[in-house]
């Protein structure tokens, strides 16, 4: 199986020993961080620093100045790197280390586009801005994602890239200081947090026959039993459907599938369009439609109709693999199974080849390991025996 690390340009430059390291782990490729948002990272190995703030979501290279003349909403240049071109830098040492390399594009999430632009981000049905989740419903945020795209994922080098966030985003995400995990929320629950109100998804459920009001109205009384501890959490589609009702959720479902596919083809058409033939596309995503975040929801038949292929979420147990490998196997397309192999962030890089054992029997074809910067010493040495294993 083809074998992917994510890393981040600033685990490259300055350090002129890591792209070998990295090559020496046994992978064929890097999925190299082109656009991202804001973090706070670990570099364990670099012989200058430890510590990367990147204080807000920013392109890893310089943007193009007249691609972006005059628009409001535009990508902003990382600034914590000493590099005029981040990403092309260490592009290029990890090509020159025999390593292929793709970009990774993280587009619908980024706090700072929602700080300076509020009238951008998702609503939820109290009035909430969530400024980390720009609407992807709203023209201009569509007409900027696009683009973005486009320009991030064909940069020099590149044999193509993972969008990542290439759909909805809602409630769920990792904050700086989260205090959220008071109350406990099925991802049901959830799902109605995400769901969006501002001008734009208020006339789209207008055009499924909702009248938003009495809509938002229905969110906030399915959600009671969740602040008022009455009820347990909902899991599920059904779930959804229990909470909503099955008629109002499947109309929101309807809206948010669109608007969802629509961004994602065109995001696609405009990479394809500016990318030489055979610059390979796949998407970050999760086989449940109603589902947010960085792993989006897709539907698996129409997704692989659309992109080159996925990137799944693998980290959990076996039975966790099967019902996100399940629905994309045998469709045709890049099937690339997902795993962490930080333990420090729940990864288990010591079952390694067992669980890409079980993944490949699901269907999976190619391997991501997240993440080749971030890792300890003693997790990349496992991940070097279980690739080497594999190999054989």
């Amino acid at each position: 199986m083809k074998a992917s690390v994510f890393l981040y340009p600033w685990d490259i430059v300055g350090d002129p020993g890591a792209a070998a390291r990295v090559a020496d782990l046994g992978v064929q490729q890097v999925t190299l961080a082109a656009a991202y948002h804001s973090t706070r990272a670990l570099t364990p190995r670099h012989p200058v620093r430890r510590i990367v703030t990147a204080e807000y979501a920013a392109v890893l290279y310089p943007p193009d100045a007249d691609r972006w003349a005059g628009r409001g909403l535009r990508p902003h240049p990382q600034s914590w790197v000493e590099s005029d071109d981040a990403y092309a830098e260490a592009a290029e040492a990890l090509a020159g280390a025999g390593l292929e390399v793709h970009s990774w594009v993280v587009l619908a999430h980024s706090s700072r586009l929602g700080a300076e632009h509020p009238e951008t981000s998702v609503v939820n049905a109290y009035g909430d801005r969530y400024p980390w989740a720009p609407c992807i419903a709203q023209p201009a945020v569509r007409a900027y994602l696009v683009d973005l795209a486009a320009e991030a994922a064909v940069r020099e080098g590149a044999r193509g890239t993972e969008l990542e966030s290439c759909g909805w985003y809602g409630f769920a995400h990792l904050h700086a200081h989260d205090k959220i995990a008071g109350v406990g929320l099925g991802d049901a629950a959830q799902y109605l947090m995400s769901l969006c109100f501002c001008p734009d998804c208020r006339a789209g459920y207008g055009g499924q026959g909702l009248d938003a009001d009495a809509l938002s109205l229905a969110v906030r009384r399915a959600l009671e039993p969740a602040w008022s501890g009455s009820g347990a959490p909902e899991a599920g589609w059904g779930g959804v459907e229990k909470l909503l009702g099955a008629d109002l959720a499947a109309a929101t479902l309807r809206w948010r599938t669109e608007v969802a596919r629509g961004l994602q083809e065109s995001v696609v058409a405009a990479v394809r369009a500016a990318a030489a033939p055979r610059f390979q596309v796949l998407l970050h995503a999760d086989p449940a439609p109603y589902r947010t975040g960085a792993n989006v929801g897709v539907d698996a038949e129409h997704i692989l109709a659309v992109a080159d292929g996925v990137v799944l979420p693998c980290t959990g147990d076996d039975a966790a693999r099967e019902t996100v490998l399940g629905p994309f196997a045998g469709r045709g397309g890049v099937l690339a199974a997902n795993f962490s192999v930080v333990r420090g962030m729940g990864g288990s890089p010591g079952t390694l080849e067992r669980d890409a054992t079980h993944a490949a029997s699901l269907g999976a074809d190619q391997l991501r390991l997240y993440h080749a910067g971030l890792a300890s010493g003693p997790d990349l040495e496992a991940v070097t025996g279980a690739l080497s294993r594999l190999g054989r």
